[in-house]
């Protein structure tokens, strides 16, 4: 498969032919859901738009199909995360970044003494960092920018929809604010599957313990869930949480550790980490997926 990849890339890539517009519209690509979602709200009725990663799907873990080759050749635009969340793919943009054809890494935009350091990650940075509202605003704003570029005949409307979405996300931050002050500073502590919530934890006042670490490529081991239980009993935590894109037996492991020692622990419900909802449902968008967490949390820690 690295074979067939590469000589795509080769083939596609390296040819100087900029790809046509569909229908008039930019033809665009994303990686996660959350910025599919993202970029559905700022290009509008003007982009087609090529998600590689849906609901439940883990960014760590994906690998690039001959498909998504293709759908990449074809792109006007690739956004993706960066970071190295997309760690399987971070090849394939490598080939392409010495192309006429360079994917944007949004989160190379952001101002690193802000971001949330990690020995794990090639990028020395915890990627998940649309878990603060305000570098999703600054993702917005990238969007729009390059979109702008792109279609200039189109550039009224792009920071039109960037206006309208930004006003929403300033209405999110409220609301969840509010909803985070109902639950007292000693109970904000969130155990989950993985440490995809740092930047949350940061934002919101949270102490964020994951179980498999930053990344879903290591597997927790035996000595992780039973340093984690005792953790959990000597905090009184109320519930811990599954995520969406990782396997619910590892938090299960780790409430069956608790109660093995005379304790009880529930888990408070499946939280969306590294993917959203499905499309359709409040949860399928960034900011139906961010309210249904905090509702979740709270109310099961409360």
């Amino acid at each position: 498969m690295k074979k067939i990849i590469a000589i795509l890339l080769i083939t596609a890539f390296f040819s100087c032919k900029q790809e046509a517009k569909q229908n008039g519209k930019l033809n665009i690509v994303t990686t996660t859901t959350m910025i599919t979602d993202l970029v559905k709200n700022i290009g509008g009725d003007y982009v087609n738009i090529e998600g590689l990663m849906g609901s439940g799907v883990d960014p760590h873990l994906y690998k690039a199909s001959e498909g998504d080759v293709t759908k990449l050749v074809n792109a006007n635009v690739i956004f993706y995360n960066g970071l190295h969340l997309e760690g399987k793919l971070v090849e394939v943009f490598e080939k392409m970044g010495s192309s006429t054809k360079t994917p944007i890494a949004l989160g190379e935009e952001l101002d690193k003494s802000t971001l949330i350091g990690s020995d794990y990650f090639a990028s020395n940075y915890d990627p998940h960092v649309w878990f603060d509202i305000a570098y999703f605003k600054q993702f917005a704003k990238k969007v729009t920018k390059v979109l702008s570029e792109k279609s200039p005949e189109h550039a009224d409307a792009f920071k039109a929809n960037e206006s309208a979405y930004l006003a929403k996300l300033d209405d999110l931050q409220t609301k969840l604010k509010a909803k985070i002050e109902t639950l007292p500073k000693e109970k904000r502590i969130l155990v989950t599957a993985h440490d995809a919530f740092n930047y949350f934890g940061k934002a919101y006042d949270f102490e964020v313990v994951g179980l498999q670490g930053l990344s879903t490529a290591t597997e927790a081991g035996v000595q992780d869930v039973q340093k984690l239980s005792a953790f959990i009993i000597e905090n009184e935590i109320k519930a811990i949480f599954v995520e969406s894109s990782v396997p619910r037996r590892t938090i299960e492991a780790l409430q069956a550790a608790v109660k093995s020692k005379g304790h009880d622990v529930e888990i408070g419900g499946t939280l969306y980490s590294d993917a959203l909802g499905n499309a359709g449902t409040p949860e399928g968008t960034y900011i139906g997926m961010f309210e249904y967490n905090v509702n979740t949390i709270v109310d099961a820690l409360k």
